[in-house]
């Protein structure tokens, strides 16, 4: 495709919401990453948050956490571009070590820093023998602590698939409660000091950790509440990491992927997402017949960080090469795979 195609290619996607200069920039930088790309055998994963024209014109493969892990698991190309945060080129180098992982940029994740390798050494020394779920949006290091990982978009399912009374799930303390609702679980969020009550005392089946997703933290059910005044018809949509009150309050709760397939598969006057709101942009560009009303309250400043113009950079010099010490990885790669056999 020529840089005119290009720009007719993007134009009819996404020409009512990015301006036509910058459509004709980036259909020539979308050329020559493309290029670059099979010069370089590379393969290029855009995760659901990426902006409009990089996520459609670049991207071979466009997902949430779980499905990336897969295509980046199977790929047989040398080198994987990871248009998205940190930990999820980090779960690329996991489960395909011998491949060049590159991020674009240094993007970094507040749900992941939340949380570290020795707070879960700490957790797991204080609850002994409770198996530990972590969230994929974490570290190499904090995976290759647990004995399994999830997504957002099966949280509930591994959790189930271990049969136990007791689970520490980590790090994020929305999604931990949600996830209890579904289950059945009672959750606590352990004191970092000393307990005031010694925790065999206390009534609980999940242990759960005070990490938030800064993006999704800021959706109230007041704005929801405010929203349906404006759009009585409105059908809203919110990710797992928003609070329990406003999980509740929408009408339907899922999975960036499964939010897709949601807005995909129904008919509603409109669609709001409550999410990362270039994620709203891209489900319009692909289904322009769905009208996506906005809540764009805050981007996720990490994710804004992968840009068309660093990710030709990063093919061009190699940057940012991913690397994870190997003692790390083979105990992360157990808990990852586990999360993909489940699905």
């Amino acid at each position: 495709m020529n840089s005119q195609q290009m720009y007719e290619h993007l134009k009819n996607l996404v020409g009512n919401m990015v301006p036509d200069g910058e459509i004709r920039y980036k259909a020539e930088l979308a050329v020559e990453i493309n290029r670059l790309k099979t010069e370089r055998n590379a393969v290029i994963l855009g995760h659901n948050y990426m902006e409009p024209i990089l996520y459609h014109a670049i991207s071979d493969f466009i997902g949430d956490s779980l499905e990336l892990s897969r295509k980046a698991a199977a790929t047989d190309k040398d080198v994987i571009v990871f248009c998205g945060v940190k930990f999820m080129a980090e779960t690329a180098k996991i489960l395909n070590p011998t491949k060049t992982v590159l991020l674009p940029s240094d993007a970094g994740c507040s749900l992941a820093a939340s949380i570290t390798a020795k707070d879960v050494r700490d957790l797991k020394a204080r609850f002994p023998g409770v198996p530990v779920v972590t969230y994929v949006n974490t570290y190499a290091d904090v995976k290759a602590e647990s004995d399994i990982c999830c997504t957002s978009g099966n949280a509930v399912a591994v959790v189930e698939s271990l049969g136990a009374q007791t689970i520490i799930f980590l790090p994020d303390e929305f999604l931990a409660s949600n996830v209890a609702r579904e289950t059945g679980k009672h959750i606590i969020f352990p004191s970092l000091t000393k307990p005031t009550v010694p925790d065999s005392q206390l009534d609980y089946q999940m242990i759960g950790w005070k990490g938030r997703c800064e993006v999704h933290e800021k959706y109230t059910v007041e704005d929801i509440r405010t929203i349906r005044e404006q759009y009585p018809d409105v059908l809203i949509l919110a990710h797992p990491e928003c609070s329990p009150e406003v999980t509740a309050a929408s009408d339907f709760s899922g999975s960036t992927m499964a939010m897709i397939r949601y807005v995909e598969n129904t008919h509603a006057p409109h669609y709001l997402l409550l999410t990362e709101c270039s994620m709203g942009d891209n489900i319009a560009a692909a289904n322009p017949e769905k009208n996506m009303l906005r809540l764009c309250m805050v981007r996720c400043p990490h994710m804004n960080q992968i840009t068309m113009e660093n990710t030709l950079k990063s093919l061009k010099q190699n940057k940012i090469k991913i690397e994870v010490p190997e003692e790390i990885r083979v105990k992360a790669v157990r808990a990852v795979e586990r999360m993909i056999a489940i699905g």
